[in-house]
């Protein structure tokens, strides 16, 4: 049994409210501990810790020093790798070979790679002439935004936080992290890692518990935040951007999607298959940038859809630590209810279901988890719900297309826009579609592919803002412009 308690100002809390939620295992159905929640109190002690580290040793750092702490902050997690994957893989049921080869080692990476970015990239500088003669030097600084409300998901619990808490902490603010009240366990732990490096009290905190009438709301709506940032489904998004709307504080918004994969007949077909089995079901299709519509051009279709069916068959549901695990569990039993009703939904709409469809045969502890079956459709219209509304499980629909303008169109057909994958060997084509998508990220034979200099951040209904290199230091930052008279 593990408790999740609050961190607020360097300390282990469980807070004044006494209220409490149950921590279940999406593997077996068991309750594994107990979250502690967060109400008003707790949510004001925490902004109020991070607003005074703001004016005590933090900020008071040197560049140089902050830099150094936050590498500091990832060796640590990298010396307590075995812990960091133990409590994802618990919260999440994901397989250990995922978890230890994506979340853990990038959710460390993220501190490195903002902590090079804030001392690498200059801010502008003019020389303005003026009648007189002698001019005007104009220069900009960066300066830290202030308190920053992260709202992490609970898809890539870890590496999703550090996403956001990286270059806040990097750019000079302090945080107020309320994690998913599903995946507690690592941002919780990585308040010990703050602790141990020396990171001052109040710089990092953590607040647990849900959206509405709980830490969530408390801390989106606290007038002492000055910028928001949050990865979710876009009806939590518009809720928070609401929030934000008093006081005009910065938000940052990472929503949902409902991700198009294109197949040209000229593809190289392995690399293609391979790539759409990833971002259909890795994580059990529970990834933002995830492939729910693939159009495959006409003459391939046939051979596409059943090759994807038999790469499919293939995958093995199982517990994390089994080695030949492929594919884990949904993330709750209310997920999984989710999840079946869009599979029932897709064979009430017409839907060929081409494999999966249910839930599968468990044995053992593992029949209470929330398992379902990796699926396939083909058959709807564009107008089905299943096409249109994000699923956010191991789903993918498959339709056929005869020319480019066409799959464009069907592609752009959505009010999402965060990222698609591109597959062909015509390298005219490839920059040619890529141009036309209107999405935030745009793939060509690869998927899940990050340079985290690159701007991230979707369109449409899929989110507010950039972030990612210096896009990140736009948000986490205010830039002043200096006019000096010469």
């Amino acid at each position: 049994m593990t408790d999740a308690l609050h961190f607020i100002n360097g300390e282990y809390t469980k807070g004044t409210s006494g209220r409490t939620f149950d921590n279940f295992s999406p593997v077996t159905g068991e309750k594994i501990g107990v979250v502690h929640e967060g109400l008003k109190p707790e949510v004001d002690a925490a902004v109020a810790a991070a607003r005074a580290a703001l004016k005590g040793p933090w900020g008071r750092m040197t560049m140089a020093e902050r830099t150094a702490m936050l590498y500091a902050v990832a060796d640590e997690i990298n010396r307590r790798f075995d812990d960091f994957l133990d409590a994802e893989i618990l919260d999440t049921g994901k397989p250990r070979s995922l978890a230890s080869h994506v979340d853990i080692p990038r959710g460390a990476a993220n501190f490195k790679v903002f902590a090079d970015t804030v001392k690498n990239v200059p801010t502008e500088t003019f020389h303005l002439d003026t009648p007189d003669g002698a001019g005007a030097l104009n220069y900009g600084v960066r300066k830290p935004k202030g308190v920053i409300a992260v709202i992490s998901p609970w898809n890539l619990p870890l590496l999703l936080m550090t996403w956001k808490v990286g270059p806040a902490l990097a750019c000079g603010n302090t945080v107020v992290v309320k994690p998913s009240e599903e995946t507690p366990l690592t941002t919780a732990l990585l308040g010990e890692v703050m602790n141990t490096v020396g990171v001052p009290k109040g710089v990092f905190n953590v607040v647990h518990g849900f959206g509405p009438d709980s830490a969530g709301a408390f801390l989106t709506a606290h007038p002492d935040v000055d910028g928001i940032t949050f990865t979710g489904e876009t009806r939590t998004g518009e809720i928070i951007v609401q929030s934000a709307a008093i006081g005009l504080r910065h938000v940052s918004m990472e929503c949902g999607g409902k991700n198009a994969g294109i197949v040209f007949a000229d593809a190289d077909m392995d690399k293609a298959i391979e790539g759409t089995m990833r971002s259909a079901f890795a994580n059990c299709g529970q990834v933002c940038l995830g492939t729910e519509r693939v159009y495959v051009e006409r003459p391939i279709f046939d051979d596409f859809v059943a090759r994807l069916k038999a790469q499919t068959e293939q995958l093995i549901l199982g517990k994390p630590d089994d080695p030949d695990t492929s594919l884990g569990p949904l993330i709750s039993k209310e997920h999984q209810a989710k999840v079946l009703s869009y599979m029932k939904l897709a064979v009430e709409e017409g839907a060929t279901v081409v494999t999966g469809g249910g839930i599968p045969d468990m044995p053992g502890d593992l029949a209470n988890g929330a398992w379902v079956q990796p699926t396939i459709w083909t058959g709807l219209p564009e107008t089905a719900r299943v096409i249109k509304e994000e699923v956010f499980g191991p789903v993918c629909h498959v339709t056929p297309f005869d020319t480019e303008a066409e799959v464009i169109a069907m592609a752009n057909d959505t009010n999402y826009g965060l990222a698609t994958a591109i597959w062909t060997e015509n390298l005219s084509k490839a920059h040619r579609v890529a141009a036309q998508i209107d999405v935030g990220i745009a793939w060509v034979n690869s998927w899940f592919l990050r340079d985290l200099r690159t701007a991230f951040g979707g369109t449409k209904h899929s989110g507010i803002g950039r972030e990612g290199g210096v896009h990140s230091l736009e948000f986490y930052t205010e830039l002043t412009n200096i006019c000096v008279k010469l």
